[in-house]
């Protein structure tokens, strides 16, 4: 059997800390038993994951961190898809030009979008770690958006909403948590408030969305696919997703297989959901 590319093993890494973070704890020899892994391989991706400060290895067992704190849900947001965002960033880039008015939102999609951008341009977010990493770059003005701050380092709530609905944007990029037979959905309704606003105050909308999004819902239906001028996406997105849209799609390619660094005979996890 072929061995799993780091892509895999991250994936696989990632659905082994949803279900610690789902139960609070796990047993290391349960883990193994569910993920159809040997002991020594198990212990190499736990490894890693405590490394990151994801979750807690323990003797025989490992904890998820007490509610999820304010760091942990930030570095697990980031770790998701890594090399997809970087790939999806490349193409949006393409989008800007010097001298624009550009709304970012809170997804970590984006983050990697934020560092490839160059001045002139003006900038307008609620995510104080895209404020963060824009700020140290000459020419770009970033206008932040006030509000209710969150565990997920943004601002949010009627306030934020208020003053962006002040504003006018060239264009705007936004993601989405869950994206299902054209619908788009986020778990937190003022969220969803937020990027509706975005769309009525932007020029032109672009939506910026992996392929583990898709085939998926939470509580709040927001909008349309279709409401996007552009939707970036990328090459393991369903068929049927993209052949219900209307509007533009540009797919990201996939990312190159990183040289494999384990050896391993047995199926792994399956895809993060």
């Amino acid at each position: 059997m072929p061995r799993p590319s780091d892509a895999e093993v991250e994936q696989r890494r990632q659905a082994i800390l949803r279900h610690v973070v789902e139960h609070g704890q796990a047993r290391i020899d349960e883990l193994t038993e569910r993920f159809r892994v040997s002991l020594m391989t198990m212990h190499r991706d736990l490894d890693d994951l405590a490394e990151r400060q994801l979750l807690r290895k323990l003797r025989g067992r490992v904890e998820a961190y007490p509610a999820l704190t304010m760091e942990t849900a930030k570095r697990f947001r980031q770790s998701l898809n890594v090399e997809w965002k970087e790939a999806l960033a490349e193409v949006a880039i393409r989008e800007v030009e010097a001298g624009q008015t550009i709304f970012l939102d809170d997804s970590t999609t984006l983050l990697p979008l934020a560092r490839r951008l160059t001045g002139p341009l003006v900038v307008i977010t609620n995510s104080l770690q895209a404020a963060r990493i824009l700020g140290e770059k000459p020419d770009i003005e970033v206008l932040l958006l006030g509000g209710r701050y969150t565990e997920f380092d943004s601002c949010v709530g009627p306030d934020t909403v208020a003053s962006l609905g002040r504003m006018r944007a060239d264009i705007a990029f936004s993601s989405a948590a869950a994206v299902l037979g054209g619908r788009l959905y986020h778990p937190d309704r003022e969220y969803a408030e937020l990027k509706t606003t975005a769309l009525r105050v932007a020029d032109r909308n672009v939506l910026v969305v992996d392929h583990s999004k898709f085939g998926r819902t939470a509580t709040y239906a927001y909008g349309e696919v279709d409401d996007y001028d552009l939707v970036i996406t990328d090459e393991d997105a369903p068929a049927d997703e993209l052949a219900a849209m209307d509007t533009k799609v540009r797919l990201g390619k996939r990312p190159a297989p990183a040289s494999p660094v384990e050896p391993q005979r047995e199926p792994h996890g399956g895809p993060w959901a």
